[in-house]
């Protein structure tokens, strides 16, 4: 199989996936952008007012990076998950299948296209905050760095439910028993450092802390933990996944009855 057959192969898984997010963006884009601005005004403005400041910042400066990282997170995992699981379920996957279209290729296509996703909801949710609070941006490079590699990597993990998946309940599982709890002990709507000794602990083995940590440092300059661990971190839990889920596809693990 050479390159130009599975460029043209990723291109194209890429280009339906785009374009399904695009074709349907009240279904993809608007929900999360309503919920996040609902997030906004009851936390961010509302309860800013009375919490007062965290780490110097007012809570609403402080809520805006946590936010629209978490926009990233459930919109990542579920465009991937969700697409590839229907792929299954219609059967569809069986034509990749039987086609010269390398793992990497479907892998990244499909990859790909949630990541497009969560980068549009992130953006359009960013520029909802402006409405409550003007926030910084004081390293580029973090925020750039640390949004697409959360939402590669849960893009991957998205990928991973859907391999999984047998029927669509199983797409709901991920989200309530892993990212939900990923998320609210992530350090979204607080700084994880206030947390109790035990959960600080806790917190060290959570990817996403690290994510949020290093995504907020590039909006305030301000980090709970050292940004170039956090980076290393984030980098090689993602390298890890994308590598073993190479290897399940390439074995076909979940995708043949």
């Amino acid at each position: 199989m050479s390159f130009a057959i599975q460029r043209v192969a990723f291109l194209t898984i890429a280009r339906k996936e785009v374009g399904r997010v695009i074709r349907i963006w009240t279904q993809t884009i608007l929900p999360p952008v309503i919920t996040q601005s609902l997030y906004f005004v009851i936390f961010g403005n509302l309860l800013g007012q009375r919490i007062g400041e965290v780490g110097g910042l007012s809570y609403a400066a402080f809520l805006v990076p946590g936010l629209v990282l978490m926009a990233v997170v459930t919109n990542a995992f579920s465009n991937v998950s969700s697409s590839f699981f229907v792929a299954k379920f219609q059967k569809s996957i069986e034509e990749l299948l039987v086609a010269p279209v390398a793992p990497g290729a479907m892998l990244g296509g499909y990859v790909l296209g949630g990541v497009v996703r969560s980068v549009i909801v992130s953006a359009v949710v960013f520029f909802v905050s402006m409405w409550f609070v003007t926030p910084t941006m004081v390293h580029p490079w973090a925020v750039v760095y640390f949004g697409l590699m959360t939402g590669i990597f849960f893009a991957l993990l998205g990928f991973l439910n859907g391999m999984f998946a047998r029927k669509f309940d199983d797409i709901a599982i991920v989200p309530t028993f892993v990212l939900t709890p990923l998320t609210y002990l992530g350090g979204v709507f607080y700084d994880i450092s206030n947390l109790p000794g035990v959960w600080q602990t806790v917190a060290k083995f959570n990817p996403l802390a690290y994510a949020i940590d290093g995504f907020r440092f590039g909006f305030s300059g301000v980090a709970s933990t050292p940004v170039a661990g956090s980076a290393a971190v984030l980098g090689l839990v993602t390298l890890a996944l994308g590598g073993w889920i190479y290897v399940m596809l390439k074995k076909r693990v979940g995708l043949q009855s």
